[in-house]
């Protein structure tokens, strides 16, 4: 990754933390040092040692699963990357899922297709398995639906033929008429009453920035407590349009 020092004045350390921040900013998932170690062609002990100065400074912050982006890093790299959008919806799902006690998960629509960009689980409720790949079940599932909701009628249609609506449990609306209704119905938020799998609700709300169509959901047990469903909506609305406006605001689309 690194290119020739003729000259002799170019320093190595700078060109190795730059290469790691590449590998960060590139991925779409969370990274652990050994993977980045990996991508970069470092050895372990050096990437360990410019992760943890690249973490004290800003430019990357450790979560559960890898190493991120930090808050530093947007004043280095203006540009778009699948890191920074990664990094903007992990902070806002780490916001929804402590305040809530539930998984929170970030999805999008791209290339005609419907996308879980992150999950972070509650801190008591794991997140819903998702056993079917999110582009063969957004009928079913609630942040599914509320992309579906918000595409431009002929993008729904488009999605819709090229996807069957298979019949994931006995609760999943499998015709499309009642599903098209559905969505038409359900504007400001979508919800999942065991329809993608039994034992699990899902609450969903949009998330949509120049360029991006979203949707910001929480999962939990069926026989979890019951909830203020209003309240809920409303918080997750204030948390999903911050994050509209943060994507918005660096052209993330």
């Amino acid at each position: 990754m690194m290119t020739g020092d003729r000259d002799g004045t170019l320093l190595g350390s700078v060109q190795r933390a730059i290469a790691v921040v590449d590998v960060v900013a590139n991925a779409r998932r969370p990274l652990p040092v050994k993977a980045i170690a990996q991508a970069s062609g470092l050895t372990l002990g050096t990437t360990y040692n410019i992760v943890r100065t690249l973490v004290h400074e800003g430019v990357l912050q450790h979560e559960p699963d890898g190493l991120i982006l930090g808050h530093r890093f947007s004043s280095l790299q203006p540009e778009r990357t699948d890191g920074v959008f990664l990094a903007r919806a992990r902070a806002t799902l780490r916001e929804v899922s402590g305040e809530l006690g539930v998984a929170a998960c970030l999805s999008r629509f791209a290339d005609g297709e419907v996308h879980v960009v992150d999950i972070v689980e509650g801190p008591h409720k794991p997140r819903v398995p998702l056993w079917v790949g999110p582009q063969d079940s957004a009928h079913a599932s609630a942040f599914g639906k509320r992309i579906l909701s918000d595409l431009a009628t002929e993008d729904r249609l488009d999605y819709l033929a090229r996807h069957p609506l298979k019949k994931l449990t006995r609760n999943t609306i499998s015709d499309r008429r009642t599903l098209l209704q559905h969505l038409d119905t359900y504007r400001s938020a979508s919800i999942d009453m065991e329809e993608y799998v039994l034992g699990y609700h899902c609450l969903a709300v949009p998330v949509q920035a120049p360029g991006v169509i979203g949707s910001l959901a929480v999962t939990a047990p069926a026989e979890a407590a019951p909830i203020d469903v209003a309240q809920v909506v409303k918080r997750m609305q204030s948390a999903a349009s911050r994050l509209s406006l943060t994507l918005g605001a660096d052209g993330l689309a």
